[in-house]
């Protein structure tokens, strides 16, 4: 199957947030923030497998490939991350392993709220880590979007509108729309206001609804000046719980996939790619020893992986907790040793120039976030 077909019709989803609206968006912050969301968890170990540690090939050796790209003497990267790994090498890329929401109970629907939320709570916030960010950093505007992820809401409201992908459809006539609107009233007219004003910048996006079409459009969306500030694409599928694979199958298929949309959004953005940062979040890893159906079931900490012209040096951040039968998590994952917040808040700091403090406060509810800013970005 080719990788392409492989998600065509998998449910792959773009939001695009942060248009400039004339007369009220006051920010001059010129940053970009793509979230990577891997919906059913990513297996971290798979992904980034640290072939330093002893226990590693003990504890699942029919599940890493045997073709790892090695980045250092204790990490390696799975070669379906070709892409990623020529960023690793020109210093426009970073890895944070062992991470995690601190969150355990190991439910999508909880893990996935949560990591929108950004709190250990799941169901407990209206809004989401990144759309608060956007509040303190002055962004507001618009959204791209069928419906507006929970990431991106904040207290400022957001326009939503989203291109028609049903055959034979067009961008509608303005005059048509303000025919519409001059019909209407109240909020029934803003509705037609806001497609008439929208209607021309969808109109120049591809409609392709794979996650590398999503990223095509979203990186030319980003790079234009009077463009979104932020991005989050959802990628489907990475609940492998059978036939899992190493070298191929599954999960080695979605890693393409991911690596690929990196790449689409680093040329698609041209020369904003150096004010941008793409980060991937995951609701849980995977255990760390492999199940009865060859997969594995849900887990603990995982791994981000971080792009972009914002970072100055390619790095690995772990606290390596190692995988010896007992320093796993509940003796089955791979234990969380890193705050998935404190990701986070380095990368809304970088981008829209904001203090920790405040992050950690106002964002995420949560004064004692590490401070990993320089660690990453210099």
């Amino acid at each position: 199957m080719k990788r392409r077909e492989f998600l065509a019709a998998s449910g792959a989803t773009l939001a695009l947030a942060g248009y400039p609206v004339h007369g009220f968006t006051q920010s001059s912050v010129d940053g970009r923030v793509v979230v990577i969301i891997l919906e059913g968890g990513m297996d971290g170990l798979t992904a980034v497998p640290p072939v330093g540690d002893p226990d590693l090939f003990r504890q699942r050796r029919n599940l890493t490939a045997s073709n790892a790209l090695e980045i250092n003497p204790f990490f390696a990267i799975h070669p379906s991350l070709k892409h990623f790994g020529a960023m690793l090498s020109r210093n426009e890329a970073a890895i944070v392993h062992a991470t995690a929401m601190p969150y355990t109970r190991r439910s999508h629907f909880e893990g996935q709220n949560v990591v929108e939320n950004g709190t250990p709570e799941p169901f407990s916030q209206a809004t989401g880590w990144l759309g608060r960010a956007m509040d303190l950093a002055g962004i507001a505007g618009r959204a791209m979007a069928l419906d507006t992820p929970l990431i991106i809401r904040g207290a400022t409201g957001i326009d939503n509108f989203y291109p028609a992908s049903i055959v034979g459809s067009s961008t509608p006539e303005a005059s048509l729309l303000a025919t519409l609107e001059n019909m209407h009233q109240g909020e029934d007219a803003e509705i037609f206001a806001t497609i008439r004003n929208n209607a021309p910048q969808v109109a120049e996006l591809p409609r392709v609804r794979d996650p590398e079409g999503l990223a095509l459009a979203a990186g030319r969306a980003l790079s234009l000046s009077d463009g979104p500030r932020v991005a989050v694409i959802r990628i489907p599928e990475f609940d492998t719980h059978a036939n899992q694979g190493a070298d191929a199958g599954p999960h080695a298929r979605l890693l393409e996939v991911v690596d690929q949309t990196i790449e689409t959004l680093r040329i698609e953005l041209g020369n904003t790619w150096q004010d941008t940062i793409v980060l991937t979040a995951t609701e849980f890893g995977r255990t760390v020893r492999v199940n009865g159906s060859d997969g594995t079931d849900h887990g603990f900490g995982s791994v981000s992986l971080l792009a972009g012209g914002l970072i100055n040096t390619a790095t690995v951040l772990a606290r390596w907790p190692g995988l010896a039968q007992r320093d796993l998590f509940e003796s089955r994952d791979l234990m969380a040793t890193l705050d998935f917040r404190a990701v986070c808040a380095a990368c809304v700091e970088a981008a829209f120039g904001l203090d920790h403090d405040e992050v950690a406060e106002k964002v995420f509810f949560a004064r004692d976030i590490d401070p990993i800013r320089a660690l990453l970005f210099g």
